[in-house]
């Protein structure tokens, strides 16, 4: 239905279903919001929030949102579209209503029903996802949601405030009535500078705040939940974070030490596949190759209750059920490695990190469930080890990107302490990228293509390779090397040695061919760095850096490119010797070797980083546009006779 706008959202006495005096109720829409084009407080911005409200009452069991956007460009028309994740098993999404309001007043309401979608459906929990986008949407339309979040009498639920949002934010509104039933409240606040969470007589929490700037949208980001604005609360039986995760560390560390225990069938297992003239290593890897053998059901296909009960498959409760059933999760492998290794009589911890590739541990946010993975780490011959044998095909002595600069709880003496896992080495993680082509006189070209690969993209291709089948792997590595080779080249995977070996290097084989290089007279132009030659180097585009970047993980990339010459051609000028240092911790090398029909070029890029705070940045972007340059260097050929005037 097209209704004429003539005045703004009123209240409504039963908005939510609550009284007035807890609607949530919207600042009046100004003449200038509606007709805005642009943001000036946020140039550029696809979108803005002009207001945003959330109130949790634990007295009523109700958590309300009220949103209002305005939308500025093209893409920020996907702001129309709301997603509303929650538990389905305790608590509901309800009472949603909303509206677009074009920049000429016309009003249209939302009338479609929401998606009910479901996310993560087992035996104990289902999480779902509440989905609807408001009508008609244009660039300048603002447009108003607001719904409720309602869950059972017999539930709290103390909220979490993520203040600063993907788009910037005008004005919002907080307000939390903790339950009368529950004494002990803790919040961990990361707020605007200058502005407080205020608590009243009553107990009741608000906090107010305008101009909250975007989330940052930069390349190699690290996790966001570490420089976000948030706050949450907690009702807590400890007077402060300490306490928390020193009595709570207890409990996860006896409930870990119970799973990872060594029974009878361990002790034996282990006593076959090893001996007593082992030395503490190789024990300690001949049990993580055991552990790898195994079904890592994260990797493959989780059987249905229906299939376990039909197979007669327990529910998995310790160590040795992993080892009977010859299966399990990431994590269940993890601490089977655990116990074996001690029955064994190594010294091993089991720990458990957030994976740096969702968030950053926060011992001020104060849940055990942040935890993601288990890990082990072994100590052998007096120095610690860290061990992932619940990441599948990842090598002895290395851990996944993922856990690594990763913190989170470990085992100890005193049950349990938080620790952080170290980084990778650069030469834990190398490739290399060898050519061999034969240069036509009409400067087209053809040969062989071998990638050579270790440490973490080795883990990833392999890793790939479980989860999709053939053709799906072959597409995929085809697509990354797209951009590894000159225009007018094509590069077509064939085959992976050593697929099924971690303990080895990973090879890619490929064809390639193509138009190489370019002529000018008597002379031919080719790429001189030929994997880089249309490289999207990172940083160069960007001039400054609001947070630390984060690599992923460190590497060592060298390149290694044969040219045969067609005949009657030889080198009139190849790419120069250099050497480009970023301090100690990166290094471009560049060399050449000229040979009477073929010329060789080497290229050597290693970054023994993986964070760099923002302000080393500048060096950080001059030294790869330094490499940006030297990379575009070219290969000229010449007639040999014109070549010796």
């Amino acid at each position: 239905m097209r209704i004429r706008f003539v005045a703004l959202l009123v209240s409504i006495a039963a908005c939510l279903g609550f009284a007035g005096t807890l609607c949530a109720q919207l600042p009046e829409l100004t003449k200038e919001q509606l007709q805005m084009t642009a943001d000036p407080k946020a140039p550029g911005a696809a979108a803005s929030i002009l207001y945003l409200e959330e109130r949790t009452d634990d007295n009523l069991h109700y958590h309300s949102i009220v949103e209002r956007i305005k939308i500025l460009t093209e893409k920020g028309k996907d702001a129309a579209t709301i997603h509303v994740p929650y538990d389905r098993s305790w608590t509901k999404v309800q009472d949603i209503q909303g509206r677009t309001i074009h920049s000429d007043g016309t009003v249209y309401p939302l009338t479609t029903k929401p998606s009910d979608l479901t996310d993560v459906n087992s035996k104990y929990f289902q999480f779902n996802e509440m989905v609807f986008t408001l009508p008609n949407v244009e660039v300048g339309s603002v447009i108003e949601y607001r719904l409720q979040i309602r869950y059972d009498d017999q539930w709290i639920s103390s909220p979490e405030w993520i203040i600063q949002q993907r788009y910037f934010v005008h004005k919002a509104h907080y307000f939390f009535q903790p339950s009368h039933y529950r004494e002990g409240i803790m919040w961990s606040p990361h707020v605007k500078e200058g502005t407080k969470v205020v608590r009243d007589s009553q107990g009741r929490f608000t906090y107010d705040v305008d101009d909250v700037p975007a989330l940052p949208d930069e390349d190699w980001m690290p996790p966001l939940n570490s420089l976000k604005m948030r706050i949450a609360f907690y009702y807590a039986d400890y007077p402060d974070g300490q306490q928390f995760w020193r009595e709570r560390g207890k409990e996860w560390a006896k409930d870990t030490e119970k799973f990872a225990s060594a029974d009878k069938a361990i002790k034996g297992a282990v006593a076959e596949l090893v001996s007593a003239t082992d030395t503490e290593e190789q024990k300690a890897k001949k049990l993580y190759d055991a552990v790898m053998k195994l079904e890592n059901t994260d990797f493959t296909r989780r059987k249905s209750q229906e299939e376990r009960k039909k197979e007669k498959i327990k529910e998995v409760k310790k160590a040795e059920d992993v080892w009977m059933q010859k299966s399990g999760g990431s994590d269940d492998l993890a601490l089977l490695y655990v116990a074996m290794a001690r029955a064994a009589g190594l010294q091993v911890v089991p720990m458990q990190v957030v994976n740096r590739d969702r968030a950053i541990f926060d011992p001020d946010y104060l849940q055990v469930l942040q935890l993601d993975d288990y890990i082990a780490v072994a100590t052998i011959n007096g120095k610690e080890v860290y061990l992932d044998p619940g990441q599948k095909m990842c090598p002895f002595g290395l851990l996944h990107w993922k856990h690594t600069y990763a913190s989170g709880l470990r085992v100890s003496g005193k049950g349990a302490e938080i620790a952080a896992t170290p980084g990778n080495l650069y030469t834990q993680n190398t490739m290399q990228r060898v050519a061999d082509l034969t240069v036509s006189p009409d400067g087209s070209a053809a040969g062989t293509l071998r990638v050579v690969m270790s440490g973490q993209q080795a883990l990833h291709w392999r890793q790939t390779a479980i989860r999709n089948d053939e053709d799906e792997v072959k597409k995929r590595f085809n697509e990354t090397m797209r951009d590894s080779v000159p225009e007018g080249m094509e590069a077509e995977f064939d085959h992976f040695l050593a697929l099924d070996d971690y303990n080895a290097n990973l090879v890619a084989v490929l064809k390639v061919n193509g138009q190489l290089g370019s002529a000018t007279g008597k002379r031919f132009f080719l790429p001189g760095m030929f994997f880089e030659s249309r490289a999207k180097h990172p940083f160069v585009a960007t001039e400054s850096r609001k947070i630390p970047v984060d690599v992923h993980y460190p590497e060592r990339v060298v390149d290694d490119v044969t040219y045969h010459l067609p005949e009657g051609f030889a080198v009139e000028s190849a790419p120069q010797a250099a050497t480009i240092p970023f301090g100690s911790s990166a290094q471009l090398r560049v060399a050449s070797k000229n040979d009477k029909d073929k010329v060789e070029i080497a290229r050597s890029l290693a970054y023994n980083f993986t964070l760099v705070e923002q302000k080393d940045y500048t060096q950080l972007r001059d030294f790869y546009q330094k490499v940006a340059t030297a990379d575009q260097q070219q290969l000229v050929l010449a007639r040999a006779a014109q070549a010796a005037k």
